[in-house]
Order: C-alpha cells, then sequence, then structure tokens
C-alpha cells in the first residue's frame, strides 16, 4: 500500500499541494491527472523522494523497487540495446561476478539467482520492448549519441519498462511516441504486473489501463473509480451536486442576512439576530464550478480560395539529393481534414514541410494555389519562444504594422487577455506556450493548417478545446498526432505514410489500430477459400513469377532513368563540372534528353504500377 498523508508542498511562496491524502493499494493502476501546472509531477517528486514535503509523509511498501525515468536522457557510446540491459543491475552484476567468480558453490548460487530472474531471456526481452518503442534491429546497434533527445528519451523509457520494479511511475511517457508506440506502450501496461501511477492527458490510454484516477485541482485530490470516461461521468454528477448545494446555500444566506438586518436593532429578537449572525459567520463557502476562462482556442477563419488548394502528382521529397518520399500523389481540397499516419521516421514530417513549401519537390509536380497562406505548428516553435518576453511582445512584432486592438484581439482568441497578454512566457505552462504558439501561426488566418504534434503540453480538458476549435475552423488541417481520440474527432481522410511514399488509407482510425496490433485477421467462421488444382496452383505461381520479374526489371528501369535525369540536371547545374557524357552538349540538347527520359520515366512507372497491382493480385 502506498499511502498520501497530507501532503503540503510550497514552492517559490505558492502553495502547490495543499494537504493532499490517498492510498494506493498493491496492483493497482493510477491515472493521476489534473490541469497544466496543478502539481502533478511535484506529486510525482514527493513519491520518488526527489522533493522533500513541507508537510506530511509518504509511506511504501518496505523493499518495494521504485521505476521512474530519469530526467536526463542517456547518452554516450552505448547502444540503445546495451542501455536497456544495463537496467537489470543485478543480472549485469550477476553476470559479471560469474566470468571471474571460482568458488563452485558461489557459482552455482549465481546460476540459481540468474535463473530465478529469468536472465537468460533478457536479450529477447530488452530487443521486444526497443522494437515496440520504435527502434528496429539496425537502431538499436547504433550509439546512443547519434539519436535525438526523442529518441533517447525512447531509450530511457525501454530501459525502465524492462527494470520492471514493484511501483511503476510514468510522467507523460507517450509525449516521445508515435501512434503505433503509443499503441504497444498501451498494451504493455496493460499486462503490467505492478502498481502502475501514470500522469497522462492521452483520454485513451486512461480509458484502457488504469481503474482509478486521482484528480489534483486546486491543491487537493479526489479519487474516482474507472478510467477517463467514468471521471468524466462522475465529475459532471460532482459538479450538477455542487452547483444545487451552493444555490440552496446561497439562498439560505441570503435569508440569514435578511432576518439579521431586520432584527438586529429590536430587543425582543436581538438575541436570534446574533445567533444567525454567528452560523452567518460560521457558514463554510461552497465554491462554484468555475470552467477556466483561458482554455480558449479560437482559430480565425479565412477568405474563401476555390479547390483546390494543392496538388501533387507523382512528386518525390527529401534532403539533398536524397529522396525520402516519392511517388505522391495528393490532392488538398479547402475543407479537408487530413490526418498522416506512419512510425516516426517514416517521412510525415517531410511531406507536411513539402506542403507547407519549406521543401520543394525533387521531382514530379507540386501545384498550389498562389494566394493560399499556410499555419505550420510544430513543437520547435514551442521551444524557441523567448522566455524572457511576453505573449504581447511577440504578437507584435509578429504582427508588425497592425493596431494594438488587432494584436490583443487575435491574443485574445486564444485566452491571452489582460494580465496574460503581459506575462513572461517563462512564467508560462506548457500548455500556455502551445496556445501562443498556435495564435502565433493563425494570426493572418491561414487557409491551411499543418499542425505536428500539437498535444504534447495540453491537458484533456485543452485537448477537447483544440478538437472544438478545429472542427469549427473553416480552413484545411493536416494532422499529424499520436493522439487517436484526437485523429478520430478531427479527421475525415487518413493518409498513410510509409515504404517510402504515402497513399489514402481506405478504413478507419480502428481498422489501423487493428492493423498495428495485429488484430485484423480473417473473422472465424468464414467459407474457407477453396483448394485449387494442382495445375491451378502452378499457374498461379508462373503467373506470380512473371509478375515479379515485371517489378523487378520496372524497378531497376526506374532507377537507371532517374540517375540519367540527375546528371543531366548536375550538367545543367554546373556545366563546367559535367560528366564525360554530357561534356560540350549545349543546354538545348540537355533539355530536351532529360525531357525524353522524363517521359520515360513516366511510363516505367506506370509499368511497376501494373506489374506491382498484379503480382498483389497473385499473392492475395
Amino acid at each position: 500500500m502506498i499511502t498520501i498523508n497530507n501532503i503540503t508542498v510550497r514552492l517559490g511562496g505558492r502553495t502547490i499541494l495543499d494537504g493532499v491524502s490517498a492510498a494506493v493499494p498493491p496492483g493497482a493502476r493510477v491515472g493521476l491527472i489534473g490541469r497544466n501546472g496543478a502539481g502533478k509531477s511535484t506529486l510525482m517528486k514527493v513519491l520518488i523522494g526527489q522533493l522533500d514535503p513541507d508537510d506530511g509523509a509518504i509511506e511504501m511498501p518496505r523493499r518495494a523497487r521504485l521505476g521512474y525515468i530519469a530526467q536526463e536522457a542517456p547518452s554516450g557510446t552505448a547502444t540503445p540495446f546495451d542501455a536497456v540491459l544495463a537496467a537489470d543491475t543485478e543480472r549485469t552484476a550477476l553476470l559479471a561476478e560469474a566470468e571471474h567468480c571460482t568458488d563452485p558453490d558461489r557459482l552455482g548460487d549465481i546460476h540459481d539467482r540468474l535463473l530465478a530472474i529469468d536472465a537468460y531471456s533478457a536479450p529477447s526481452r530488452a530487443a521486444i520492448i526497443l522494437t515496440g518503442l520504435g527502434f528496429d534491429e539496425a537502431m538499436q546497434a547504433q550509439p546512443l549519441d547519434s539519436f535525438s533527445g526523442g529518441w533517447k528519451m525512447r531509450v530511457a523509457l525501454g530501459a525502465l519498462l524492462f527494470s520492471a520494479p514493484d511501483v511503476l511511475l510514468l510522467d507523460e511517457p507517450s509525449n516521445h511516441l508515435d501512434l503505433e508506440s503509443t499503441l504497444w506502450l498501451e498494451n504493455f501496461l496493460k499486462g503490467y504486473p505492478g502498481t502502475l501511477i501514470v500522469i497522462s492527458h492521452e483520454r485513451d490510454l486512461l480509458n484502457n489501463v488504469v481503474d482509478t484516477i486521482l484528480h489534483l485541482q486546486d491543491g487537493k485530490l479526489t479519487l474516482y473509480s474507472g478510467g477517463y470516461d467514468a471521471f468524466e461521468r462522475q465529475r459532471a454528477e460532482r459538479a450538477a451536486q455542487l452547483a444545487a448545494a451552493k444555490a440552496a446555500q446561497d439562498a439560505q444566506r441570503a435569508r440569514l442576512q435578511d432576518y439579521v438586518a431586520r432584527n438586529s436593532a429590536r430587543a425582543s429578537t436581538a438575541r436570534q439576530a446574533q445567533s444567525r449572525a454567528k452560523m452567518l459567520a460560521k457558514m463554510q463557502p461552497i465554491a462554484a464550478v468555475m470552467e477556466d476562462p483561458s482554455l480558449s482556442f479560437d482559430f480565425p477563419d479565412p477568405d474563401e480560395l476555390r479547390p483546390p488548394l494543392i496538388t501533387l502528382d507523382l512528386a518525390a521529397v527529401g534532403y539533398g539529393d536524397v529522396p525520402i518520399l516519392q511517388r505522391l500523389n495528393l490532392r488538398l481540397d479547402p475543407d479537408d481534414r487530413i490526418a498522416l499516419l506512419g512510425r516516426n521516421g517514416n517521412g510525415k514530417t517531410t511531406l507536411a514541410r513539402l506542403l507547407a513549401a519549406q521543401l520543394a519537390p525533387m521531382e514530379g509536380a507540386m501545384q498550389a494555389s498562389g494566394k493560399m497562406r499556410v499555419g505550420y505548428f510544430t513543437q520547435y516553435q514551442v521551444e524557441e519562444l523567448a522566455t524572457d518576453d511576453t505573449p504581447l511582445a511577440h504578437m507584435t512584432r509578429a504582427m508588425e504594422g497592425s493596431t494594438p486592438g488587432a494584436v490583443r484581439a487575435q491574443l485574445g482568441r486564444f485566452g491571452f487577455s489582460g494580465p496574460r497578454a503581459t506575462t513572461m512566457v517563462g512564467k508560462l505552462s506548457g500548455g500556455e506556450r502551445a496556445r501562443l504558439a498556435l495564435a502565433l501561426i493563425t494570426r493572418n488566418a491561414p487557409h491551411l493548417l499543418i499542425l505536428d504534434e500539437p498535444t504534447n503540453h495540453l491537458d484533456v480538458d485543452a485537448r477537447e478545446a483544440l478538437v472544438q476549435a478545429l472542427n469549427d475552423f473553416e480552413g484545411a488541417v493536416i494532422l499529424i498526432s499520436h493522439d487517436r481520440h484526437m485523429v478520430e474527432l478531427t479527421a475525415d481522410r487518413l493518409v498513410l505514410v510509409d515504404n517510402g511514399t504515402a497513399v489514402e488509407y481506405p478504413g478507419s482510425i480502428e481498422d489501423y489500430i487493428d492493423l498495428v496490433l495485429g488484430r485484423n485477421q480473417p473473422r472465424e467462421g468464414k467459407a474457407p477459400k477453396p483448394k485449387k488444382d494442382r495445375q491451378s496452383t502452378a499457374r498461379d505461381r508462373e503467373a506470380a513469377r512473371q509478375a515479379r520479374s515485371c517489378v523487378t526489371e520496372a524497378e531497376k528501369r526506374i532507377a537507371r532513368l532517374q540517375s540519367e535525369i540527375a546528371s543531366i540536371d548536375d550538367a545543367l547545374a554546373n556545366p563546367g563540372a559535367a560528366s564525360a557524357k554530357h561534356a560540350g552538349v549545349n543546354t538545348g540538347e540537355l533539355v530536351r534528353r532529360r525531357a525524353g527520359f522524363a517521359r520515360e520515366l513516366e511510363d516505367a512507372e506506370s509499368a511497376w504500377m501494373e506489374a506491382s497491382e498484379r503480382l498483389e493480385r497473385q499473392v492475395a
């Protein structure tokens, strides 16, 4: 049993936790939720002993192993695989001792203990965890310093999960994950045998993993049974009860005040009036349930543009001379709501940057409306906000030439009115900074909003407000998010970025989740396919072989033609460094050759598509 006894924490003269108490039984699965800045991470630090409370105490089970992700991401030349394995310190120590142990009795004890802790299956368990978190076999063998901070935090999460502590404490574990890894993590936590306390704003994770909600609000903890949806229902019921109780109390207070006012001066009723005055003074006020007026997202609607906004025709995009995505065909209309699906590293952000005109197509064509304005949100914009400036200063610079009234009106759309507009950014919560970044990118009423993980710093209520604002927005939206609740409520088209291209996904987000989790297998009871005779099977095999051969030949032809076109492009860009076969060829002839190769490439790609479809039919 974990017992939180009357914990009070004050930071910077402000009370963060005010006498909070709760009891967490062994094996419980608790979701710790609350608005940004409510004190969730502060309570977590008290639980792990990083922060001493001003009052109260935490009681933990004796010898219980607590697990919590360190604030600093792992680094160095070790690989993710080595870092995860090293998290089991007992196994590491026993294996090291076994290498030098000469005492047969002690060596026997060591091997018995290694068997008891399942040490010999550790490498496969570590690989499974890393694969679930998005690391393929090659990535697992790369040095940690070759990864970004977000990927390093995945390693830290993997090490924590591998160490299997008795009490697992997680603070926003999905912030650095894509949708696919978030789904894997949720599945992993469902079967976790220890006690789990998780801070999360993922509605689906809270519904599917936890059985208890601890709600932190105004420095107080309230316990609710069930997942997040159950909490919402109970909170709504409690709010209604509080509102009714406050209305009744206000009416009683008014009656008492009226009686005291009318009868205090009369000798015959002075004593009764005095008694009622004491009752009035002792009456504890019932706080009204107030919605936060600063919880605001209001995207300005753009002027109307004729469709389409953007058209991609066999476009390719990448960095330098390396294409990341090819054969892109996409049409985007003014009222589209598209979610990009696919693992991190597959090219979702690259496609978003192409649509935002931050990258130019390397091949093919991209047509975009000349009058289209784009608002592009990324986490980098949140992190790069000047902390020693105010929202008003940021917006004034961004809207140079606009009137002070227009600047304040745009800030007000996102909850930065009055004193909030002049609060230093360094004192804003992560969610408030995200709202400021959204206010900045929408200052000119964009026709297209591209949002890359907009919810990482937003609590559940803020996410719901964002969903509502996106649904009210009259422009187009491209969404990259691991929050499937937001994807489900916002997107009406799904595009899967995978295998070096992007294609429309024909199913729903639930179908995609089934695909990721391997649950979309044919249902039992379906009639089995009729068995083919030997001759028919042989014909199918030969047809598949021919189709596969055509695919291979088409791929070789495409690669050769792309090489020819790249060589001509180099000669056109830098005539002095042209290859031998283009030396001395004039510009007009080079352009003519390039056009010919481009036509051949289009034919080759059509042949590739036809052969691929034929092959899919044969192997289906």
